[in-house]
């Protein structure tokens, strides 16, 4: 009977195993065949892979993949590539072309992409996607991508999404950035040095959830210079309580 016991408790266990979302690491990698002696052109690609539950796993496998091809892509034409591989490729050839036309002005391509679950409950799956390109210019670029989903259908919930009421959340945040940075309640946005489009508070592209709260991200450029680099503003889960639409 303790021998039955054993037996059906690792197979329940394994059952519901199979019933959840699990993630592995995938990595891709692709380099130059062209001779180069240092920094030689090369793509890493390093992402969290969906399982378990095939048609959930597969949206949300589709919307990274999309995602990634959209950040790697260099070119004029739409990417057409199906599969990683194929982006990786094309930004190589992407290189290379150029290379050969112009050998002594271009060097040192270079791509990398890391991702990983930031956050993960009943309601919310947070990937978070950190890149780094270079095609040439003074300096490369960095930034952060945040993909929010929903863990039961697997589908991607906007950030418009999150809230109850996305202008009443606006209108907090600013006040709280103001305060944050030191921008005067009456004075216009960008009256310390931020650039905002038309003098008007945004949010950000990219919010994450953490285990702290939700934690607003600006990338470079976003809402400030090179020179200033990413903005972020943190609320604790508590603050952001009456306006979270997602529990």
């Amino acid at each position: 009977m303790k021998h039955f016991f054993i037996l059906f408790s690792a197979v329940l266990l394994l059952s519901s195993c199979k019933n959840e979302l699990t993630f592995s690491d995938k990595i891709y990698e692709k380099k130059t065949t062209l001779p180069c002696k240092q920094g030689c052109p090369e793509v890493i690609v390093r992402i969290p892979f969906a399982e378990n539950l095939p048609i959930v796993a597969d949206s949300i496998n589709k919307k990274v993949f999309s995602v990634v091809k959209e950040i790697i892509y260099f070119g004029d034409k739409p990417d057409v590539s199906a599969d990683y591989d194929g982006v990786l490729t094309a930004f190589i050839k992407a290189y290379e072309d150029i290379q050969k036309e112009n050998p002594k002005d271009v060097f040192g391509w270079e791509a990398k992409i890391e991702g990983i679950v930031k956050y993960q409950t009943d309601s919310i799956l947070n990937i978070e996607l950190k890149h780094y390109s270079f095609t040439g210019g003074a300096h490369g670029y960095q930034g952060i991508r945040s993909l929010i989903f929903n863990p039961s259908n697997g589908k991607t919930i906007e950030n418009k999404d999150l809230f109850n009421d996305v202008n009443v959340f606006k209108t907090f945040a600013e006040k709280q950035f103001r305060i944050k940075y030191k921008i005067p309640e009456n004075a216009p946005i960008n009256a310390t040095g931020f650039m905002f489009d038309d003098e008007e508070f945004q949010l950000p592209i990219n919010f994450f959830f953490i285990e702290n709260g939700l934690l607003l991200h600006y990338n470079t450029y976003e809402c400030a210079s090179y020179a200033q680099g990413p903005q972020e503003l943190l609320f604790t889960f508590e603050e952001i309580k009456p306006y979270l639409k997602i529990k």
